[in-house]
């Protein structure tokens, strides 16, 4: 782990032989990620990958997307 400033980071993950990877812990304690939780996987050919919550998603797109998930109004 390497800390960049307070509240950000940079760490490598291993993708596995499943296309799986690990957040790490401090990651998880950060963005209180828990087990059974939902990630969104965003990506951009140019610009890469990026996972967010999807309560926090949904909140900052406004309703735009809506799945039917009871979290997305929080």
């Amino acid at each position: 782990m390497k800390d960049i400033t307070e509240g950000r980071f940079i760490v490598s993950v291993k993708v596995g032989p499943k296309g799986q990877i690990t957040v790490p812990v401090e990651a998880r304690k950060m963005f209180d990620i828990k087990e059974g939780d939902t990630l969104m996987v965003m990506g951009d050919k140019e610009r890469g990958i990026a996972l967010i919550k999807d309560e926090m998603f949904y909140k900052l797109m406004g309703g735009m997307f809506n799945n039917g998930n009871s979290n997305q109004n929080q």
